[in-house]
């Protein structure tokens, strides 16, 4: 898979700047289907969650078991060396001494050693109605700082509403909200919990939560990427 990754200092700075950068067309439209037809298929996945069961809010997502799919396997591969410098870029501006291998095979290691060997990467499905609740994707001692969205279902067309939201707290302020404009086959990356800002009185840490509003209409769905695995 070609995939069309911006430049790197693209990349870092705006993840820098904002918490969050956008990879457009990270998928076509033909992978986007091909993944959306694997969610029925129950040899693909080692877990299902229903939302509203954990109040998380409402729609399903399902755990890919391992082997992952090919094209979720080189996501996992071609975005965390890209992404690894600027995770530990941020835990040494946090004063972290926290520091992430240059390959997820040897994160993935650490991750096993401390009892984490479950495959994090899901597939997301959204009904009319439905939504995601604001959350942060923690698993374990061992977490990557960074992980990714992408979005499978053409906004519009496929389902009307389900934006994906993120929300920024910083210290003695009040939270903010953001929504970020994806087509399908788009990638978002973000910051899973907390980032370095640099303000007036030097670095200070931004709390990050993500969440999907209501969909409108129609059926969403959309492919995470996490790097660290869940016990």
């Amino acid at each position: 898979m070609d995939t069309p990754i911006p430049a790197t200092t693209d990349l870092h700075a705006q993840l820098d700047d904002h918490g969050w950068a956008v990879l457009p067309r990270l998928l076509d439209a033909r992978q986007c289907a091909d993944l959306v037809a694997l969610y029925d298929d129950n040899a693909n996945f080692r877990s299902h969650v229903v939302m509203a069961r954990h109040g998380f809010g409402r729609g399903e997502y399902r755990y890919f078991a391992y082997p992952l799919p090919a094209v979720v396997a080189e996501l996992r591969e071609s975005l965390y060396p890209l992404l690894a410098p600027v995770a530990n870029a941020w835990q040494e501006a946090l004063g972290s001494a926290v520091r992430y291998p240059d390959t997820p095979g040897e994160f993935l290691e650490r991750c096993r050693a401390a009892g984490q060997s479950r495959p994090t990467p899901l597939l997301l499905r959204y009904g009319a109605g439905d939504y995601n609740c604001l959350h942060q994707d923690l698993y374990g001692e061992h977490v990557f700082p960074l992980q990714a969205t992408v979005l499978l279902a053409r906004p519009g067309e496929d389902f009307d509403g389900g934006e994906f939201v993120l929300t920024e707290q910083r210290p003695r302020m009040q939270s903010r909200a953001e929504v970020v404009p994806l087509r399908a086959g788009d990638a978002v990356v973000f910051a899973v919990n907390e980032r370095p800002v640099r303000g007036s009185r030097g670095i200070y840490r931004v709390r990050m939560r993500h969440g999907v509003s209501t969909i409108r209409a129609g059926r969403r769905h959309a492919l995470g990427i996490i790097f660290h695995d869940a016990p």
